[in-house]
């Protein structure tokens, strides 16, 4: 194959401050060269403000070999954070992010990197996300702007945004998969040793799969024996039994213990149970809603939206690597924010 004469540029900003893992992400996806791939890959600059050495987070520093006049000539501009979410963004860098964009770039943020790009005006009237931390912050700071904490990222053609830290890399994934078909997205991914697609409607977070600990305690053993039942039908009442705890002893126990309510547990917990079916076999959706425990199809498409921002049949397909990612994609999340 031949490879053309210049290769699509992506310029990442570096700063002052800044965290390494949101850098490395796409320095690891856009810097590294994969002949093996056969199609032309990019052409990665590193630039900031600055020639001086930036400090990065950990305790080490690092130049940039390009300034801002680069970044704005490029063909992709990722910002991959800022260094104060409540603090100003240059001009000089509005400026550029700004004549990136006229110039028909297209337009990147990871985190704290939607900061920059409302900053410069990019968000304004568009939809956009960041980390569900900062997400109140960027609303109030740029109410032009519609905020959505819930999901991994936004695709609104020209400008993408993305949550935190892993959730970039489903946005960077996501841009390969854009450019060059689900095949190339799915072999980066696979390099990287994750998930080749989860679309950008996901939850940020969801309830985490509680594991108990190895102890005898009452909770630990209702939780797993519920592990071990699942398929059966489930209360409170028969956990708090198995607990030997009355019903409302152990629902105060049990939200001590997890931050949820024993039922909403059980149910993340079938649907935890329902992933890998749905990711490598082909059974109906149906037979899966019967042999992880849920009485009806229809209970199970519930509690699995609930959980996931997304449905069964759509997050079977973002496995099957059969289609490109069209517009938002979601996040599966260890962390917990229950209600």
């Amino acid at each position: 194959m031949l490879m053309p004469e210049r290769l699509p540029t992506i310029a990442v900003l570096a700063f002052d401050g800044m965290a390494p893992f949101e850098f490395g992400c796409v320095v690891e996806i856009f810097g590294l060269p994969r002949p093996e791939l056969h199609v032309p890959w990019y052409d990665l600059k590193v630039c900031a403000e600055t020639t001086e050495p930036l400090r990065v987070v950990g305790g080490f520093t690092m130049r940039a070999a390009h300034g801002l006049d680069v970044l704005a000539s490029a063909d992709t501009v990722i910002v991959p954070g800022v260094p104060d979410v409540r603090g100003q963004v240059s001009e000089d860098l509005v400026r550029a992010l700004r004549a990136a964009h006229e110039r028909g770039a297209r337009m990147v943020s990871i985190c704290s990197g939607a900061f920059a790009l409302a900053a410069a005006g990019l968000l304004d009237g568009r939809e956009a996300a960041t980390h569900w931390k900062y997400a109140d912050l960027l609303q109030r700071r740029f109410p032009a702007v519609s905020v959505n904490a819930s999901v991994l990222y936004v695709d609104d053609g020209d400008v993408l945004t993305s949550a935190g830290s892993a959730a970039g890399l489903d946005l960077l994934i996501h841009l390969v998969r854009a450019d060059h078909g689900p095949g190339v997205a799915n072999t980066v991914a696979r390099r990287l040793v994750i998930a080749p697609h989860r679309e950008g409607g996901q939850a940020q977070f969801v309830e985490s799969a509680v594991t108990p600990v190895e102890d005898d305690g009452p909770v630990a053993r209702a939780m797993e024996w519920a592990l071990a039942n699942l398929t059966e039908p489930i209360s409170v009442g028969g956990l708090a039994r198995v607990a030997r705890m009355s019903e409302r002893s152990f629902i105060r126990h049990f939200r001590r213990r997890t931050g949820t309510s024993p039922l909403r547990w059980v149910n993340f917990q079938r649907v935890s149970a329902s992933l890998p079916m749905l990711e490598s076999t082909t059974v109906p959706v149906e037979e899966i809603a019967a042999a992880v425990g849920f009485d009806s199809p229809v209970t199970f498409r519930h509690h699995f939206s609930r959980a996931m921002r997304t449905s069964p049949s759509a997050y079977r397909r973002a496995f099957n690597g059969s289609s490109r990612a069209q517009g938002r994609v979601v996040a599966l999340g260890p962390g917990s924010r229950t209600a």
